[in-house]
């Protein structure tokens, strides 16, 4: 019989969002029909929109088979969050925190990850997207599933959202750390002669939404005005672009193709930043490292570097801890890195998902971190 006594410290439940990924080559169809079936990404009503998921889902399956068939078949997203999970709570050392993971559009869900903080039963809750950026297509969308989930296992329990970090003081330090390292890399790699463009590759999407009141966009400009101000290197070449176009609509531009390609024209280098990623995925290591590499292998290119993804850089461990202290100190609900220091942009956080909108701030200047302006 255990006669340990109880745990003094404060019980928390920190749940990392993410979009999740196929764990093998027969979830690729499943996970793409989730994915464009959230009416937060196709935003076309219901009928329409359940037709249309079918027809991209059926058209993008083989092509991303054959992507994660270069990964072994499977993505390394949630085992890399897993060891974001593990590695958090031992930064944590004045809590009894447990981490939790709940995915959007593969296994682990949110319903999964609910019952589990149920059965734990914390005294608080803290809801962390793995987005630093906030959009209503990621963030917004896993906290419209988590509520819902939430309410349908009936859990109660004190919970404080965060919705976004784009400039964070850890989060952007452990960016620019990893910049640093792979630009000095590609310096010393290439001829004096040649020039080198820092390309910041943010995932894109349609300007539709954007134009809707979307605040991604202008989120992923402040993180690199932000980590530009930390690099401190002078006379930098940069340029933020868009990858990983989906649909047939406009999308937010210049799409990072182009942006090799004028940089094959222009007679330098490539230093490319996931900017708006923190774990690698199909996105990096195969869009990123094989597609695009290949691109400007073909282009003649001087040279191409990519930058790593956080993952479980202690850096930015020692960031998301911050993020939830800080959270934890904050009154329940949803809410920036910063406390009460609002850009001025409201996220709705339900989206269009039809469970009506919890509407907050999205603090994004402030103590907390660098002060960018609009």
């Amino acid at each position: 019989m255990d006669q340990s006594p109880p745990d003094p410290r404060r019980k928390v439940a920190v749940v990392l969002f993410n979009l999740g990924a196929p764990d093998q080559p027969s979830a690729v169809g499943p996970f793409l029909l989730n994915l464009f079936a959230d009416p937060a990404i196709l935003r076309v009503p219901w009928f329409v929109r359940w037709f249309l998921a079918r027809l991209i889902a059926r058209a993008r399956r083989q092509p991303a088979t054959e992507n994660y068939a270069l990964l072994n078949g499977s993505s390394p997203l949630v085992n890399l969050t897993r060891d974001q999970a593990v590695a958090l709570q031992t930064n944590l050392p004045e809590l009894h925190v447990r981490c939790f993971v709940a995915m959007r559009y593969w296994h682990p869900f949110s319903d999964a990850a609910v019952r589990a903080v149920r059965a734990w039963q914390p005294d608080d809750v803290v809801l962390l997207p793995l987005y630093p950026q906030y959009s209503t297509t990621t963030t917004g969308s896993s906290l419209s599933a988590w509520r819902a989930a939430a309410a349908a296992a009936g859990l109660i329990a004190a919970t404080r959202a965060i919705c976004c970090y784009p400039t964070d003081r850890g989060y952007v330090a452990s960016m620019a750390s990893l910049l640093r390292t792979t630009y000095a890399q590609a310096r010393a790699s290439i001829s004096a002669g040649t020039g080198l463009r820092v390309l910041f590759s943010a995932h894109g999407l349609p300007e539709s939404i954007i134009r809707a009141g979307d605040p991604y966009q202008w989120q992923v400009e402040q993180t690199v005005a932000a980590v530009l101000a930390a690099w401190q290197e002078p006379d930098i070449d940069w340029v933020i672009c868009y990858q990983s176009r989906a649909t047939p609509q406009r999308w937010i531009e210049p799409s990072t193709i182009a942006e090799i390609e004028r940089a094959s024209r222009d007679g330098v280098g490539i230093v490319l930043v996931p900017v708006a990623f923190v774990s690698e995925h199909s996105e990096t290591l195969v869009e990123l490292d094989v597609e695009y590499r290949h691109l400007a292998e073909r282009l003649g290119i001087a040279g191409y570097f990519r930058v790593p993804a956080a993952n479980a850089m202690p850096a930015f461990i020692v960031a998301l801890a911050g993020l939830v202290r800080r959270a934890l100190g904050a009154g329940v609900g949803i809410g920036g890195f910063a406390g009460d220091a609002s850009c001025g942009r409201v996220c709705a956080v339900g989206g269009s998902g039809g469970t009506g909108p919890l509407l907050g701030a999205c603090p994004v200047r402030g103590d907390h971190g660098p002060r960018v302006g609009d």
